[in-house]
């Protein structure tokens, strides 16, 4: 979420540069110069994390009365057994365990030490702290950023996973709905049409991570990577969708508050050939609007600074018989549909996106009956993100 890399593969010099950023303690986030000897308060803050949407917790930097890093940043003393410490802070007191992950980022002298905690959205809420077996939950107040959490809402933690699927499945569900309501509306006939939808949300989505009225400036601020003006916003309850209201174009982008971002399009035109008429695919558009939603996904993420896991879904129907073409290659689908069901953290979508993106058209062009090379792909992604990098 914080860092443009993945853990494990963060330095020293990664790490004052983010100190720089001058980012607030919040609901993901808190700093601590040294490890505090109140082990199990310690344990409370890890807990509390887990128990909400997970976070990042870094040793070796000071704090100041706006919660924000404050210089020097010069980290602590290096402690070999500091990794170890962590992890039986952990066993000691956390039941269940939470499984997180450290990295020790040591000085190039070797003589100082930021350590990064991430840990992880859970799904084995909850979390349950000491002796009197306490559960906690992140606030991001400064004033009380660890709660107790209230009687009432432990059987959302008991349950969190199911709650939260099923919380998954409402919002993608009513989406869903959005498009259809939308093409109703303009009385379109989609029925010998492919629809295609691409969708990024939380895997385990619990509230808003954002008030809605505050979406258009974040879409203001996200949506220059779809480089449409033909637009136009609409709000829907709990979000936002930027709809085509031209007549031969079905496009439609939902931003929800609860961390939902959808595209839904129609990826298939009908043209005539011969006598008949045939339904194509152009897969070079096709992986432009791949490319553009996954851009558009990270910064709407990173915007509603969230750090869970992530689930993605490709879907396209309507497939059968579908001519599809790349450059000189052709091919058609014996296909009824393609779904591909994919976990992300947001580290790996910064980090990884090529492969990514590779990953998820590889899969497309595959069951459109199109036999792609990986140097094809490889530098059909290269060439979209350098049109995309150069708007």
């Amino acid at each position: 979420m914080f860092f443009n890399k993945p853990i494990h593969d963060l330095t020293f010099d990664d790490v004052v540069e983010f100190c720089k950023r001058q980012i607030p303690e919040g609901k993901q986030l808190d700093y601590k110069y040294l490890l505090p000897k109140n082990t199990e308060k310690f344990a409370k803050v890890i807990a509390s994390f887990a128990n909400a949407l997970g976070g990042t917790i870094i040793i070796g930097v000071n704090d100041d009365k706006n919660d924000k890093p404050r210089p020097p940043f010069t980290g602590i003393a290096y402690h070999e057994k500091m990794r170890n410490t962590i992890e039986d802070i952990i066993q000691a007191y956390i039941d269940p365990v939470v499984f997180v992950d450290v990295n020790i980022c040591i000085s190039r002298d070797g003589k100082r030490m930021f350590v990064v905690i991430d840990i992880p959205q859970s799904n084995l809420t909850p979390h349950l702290v000491g002796k009197l077996k306490r559960a906690y939950v992140r606030t991001g107040q400064s004033s009380r950023p660890e709660v107790i959490v209230h009687p009432t809402r432990l059987p959302w933690l008991l349950d969190h996973r199911k709650k939260s699927e099923h919380l998954r499945h409402i919002l993608y569900d009513k989406a869903e709905s959005h498009f259809d309501n939308y093409v109703k509306m303009k009385n379109a006939d989609m029925s010998e049409l492919s629809i295609a939808s691409l969708s990024l949300l939380p895997l385990y989505p619990e509230e808003p991570l954002l008030p809605y009225p505050k979406l258009p400036e974040v879409i203001h601020q996200c949506a220059p990577n779809l480089k449409d003006s033909s637009l136009t916003l609409q709000p829907v309850q709990d979000g936002a969708a930027l709809i085509d209201p031209r007549r031969d174009n079905h496009r439609m982008w939902e931003f929800n508050s609860y961390g939902l971002l959808m595209t839904k399009w129609s990826a298939s035109q009908i043209v005539p050939f011969n006598v008949n008429k045939v339904q194509t695919i152009d897969f070079q558009a096709f992986a432009a609007t791949t490319v553009q939603f996954f851009q558009t996904a990270v910064c709407f993420i990173n915007k509603l600074s969230f750090g869970g896991p992530l689930y993605f879904r490709l879907k396209m129907n309507k497939m059968r018989g579908l001519q599809s073409h790349f450059k000189t290659k052709q091919a058609t689908a014996l296909e009824d549909y393609i779904r591909l069901d994919e976990n992300y953290s947001v580290s790996q979508l910064e980090a990884q996106l090529p492969s990514i993106l590779c990953h998820t058209l590889h899969t497309a062009a595959w069951s459109l009956g199109l036999q792609l090379t990986s140097e094809d792909l490889e530098n059909l992604v290269q060439g979209l993100l350098k049109q995309a990098h150069e708007k």
